[in-house]
């Protein structure tokens, strides 16, 4: 039974219809999986040329796991595939991992669904799959068809990475609107997958740091600056073809339609920050703390001039800001498709909070638009000084699920993306 007429549609609806964004249709293609704008309790459609919770409007909550497969048998993962893909449609319209999954099977057997979400909406639920460069090794035959482009991320300068955070055979990235939906989501796939796969590193975030659609405010990110002005939106189809979907001719086939998904836990030494001046904040960031505008602009969405300069000569958007070093015209044309969330994860012991950016992005070719960028950020990035980069994955995310179909079927079985 779906969720929602366990709560009340209606109900549900005015309880959460602030929450979001407002509804309309995305322009894009008649197929694609994200053309509805969530906001804030309805379902997001789960089918289409491209996976959801790419472009779709970002929801407030996330909840990523990148897990490891333990089975060698390449039977027992395409069959895992078939049963996460046909649990993900209903859980993301809504519904139980399986029919009467919760309480209608029997009272000896341990339940098809946890329960936790039975009198919850869909809540704009979305889930998206990747598949990590280790998949690619001897035991599924799958060698001969990892895409040259999914490269083990190089080790930056400032990274001080855990490596119990970092790789992982596959991902699976939850995002709702309500974080006990997207935590049930994956409670239940891993669930599941008990005996095949098991989790390798997990993260929980809250309060995106971006925005993927016109129809949403810039949020803020924890060092209190708005987080994501310049992010590719989704109704930029030529920009989306040109940096975040892979094309024909890009590598093979069968990831025609998808793209490739970085993932970075970043540690914000937030204690030090707040110690730090608003200028001096400013001056890091490139960015006036409480308008958004770059420094020497008025208002937020005002183009970033690098080279405007101050009374003394000096840039007002300084050589190391963050903004400079980021942007697409220091950076040669390079873009990403952001899609963050804030993460506080307790204490480290030493009394200072354990808190930062998980930070998501999706782009095209991660060799010539993540890696760059990260490059210049962690060689010369003034902000560095208060960040630290402590988790790391790459992922190649498939197109989307066609009727019938299910999540990597064209890795499996040789379908084109396209």
């Amino acid at each position: 039974m779906p969720r929602r007429r366990l709560l009340g549609f209606a109900g549900a609806g005015a309880a959460l219809a602030g929450a979001g964004a407002a509804a309309g249709a995305l322009v894009g293609g008649a197929a694609s999986s994200e053309r509805v704008r969530p906001t804030g309790a309805e379902a997001v459609p789960f089918h289409g040329e491209h996976q959801a919770g790419i472009t779709t409007p970002a929801q407030d909550r996330m909840h990523f796991v990148a897990l490891d497969v333990t089975t060698d048998d390449r039977a027992e993962l395409v069959d895992l595939l078939r049963e996460w893909t046909a649990a993900a449609r209903r859980m993301t319209a809504g519904q139980e991992a399986a029919e009467g999954g919760a309480v209608g099977g029997s009272p000896q057997a341990p339940p098809e669904d946890t329960g936790e979400a039975l009198d919850l909406p869909a809540s704009a639920l979305t889930l998206t799959l990747g598949f990590g460069p280790s998949l690619f090794d001897h035991r599924f035959g799958l060698a001969d068809r990892r895409p040259p482009k999914l490269v083990e991320l190089p080790r930056f300068p400032s990274d001080d990475l855990d490596e119990r955070r970092c790789g992982g055979d596959l991902c699976l990235q939850a995002c709702a609107n309500d974080p006990q939906v997207a935590v049930h989501a994956i409670r239940n796939l891993v669930r599941i997958g008990f005996g095949r796969v098991r989790v390798r590193w997990s993260q929980l975030g809250f309060g995106r740091t971006s925005s993927t659609s016109t129809s949403q405010s810039t949020p803020r990110n924890l060092f209190g600056f708005k987080d994501g002005t310049n992010n590719i939106k989704a109704e930029d189809a030529d920009a989306l073809r040109e940096h975040v979907w892979v094309a024909p001719g890009d590598g093979p086939d069968w990831l025609v339609g998808g793209t490739y998904l970085v993932a970075r836990r970043i540690r914000m030494h937030v204690e030090v920050w707040d110690r730090t001046s608003l200028a001096e904040q400013e001056a890091v960031v490139g960015r006036a703390k409480g308008t958004g505008a770059p420094l020497g602009q008025l208002a937020e969405f005002d183009p970033v001039d690098l080279h405007v300069k101050g009374a003394g000569g000096e840039y007002l958007v300084k050589e190391d800001a963050h903004v400079r070093l980021a942007s697409a015209e220091h950076l040669g044309g390079v873009r990403i498709l952001r899609r963050g969330y804030n993460f506080t994860d307790g204490t480290d012991g030493l009394g200072h909070l354990d808190a930062g950016l998980f930070f998501v992005c999706f782009n095209r070719d991660t060799g010539r638009q993540f890696v760059p960028m990260q490059m210049a950020l962690s060689t010369k990035d003034r902000m560095m000084e208060y960040l630290e980069h402590t988790g790391s994955g790459h992922f190649a995310v498939p197109p989307g699920v066609r009727e019938g179909g299910f999540w990597g079927d064209t890795l499996f079985e040789g379908r084109s993306g396209g």
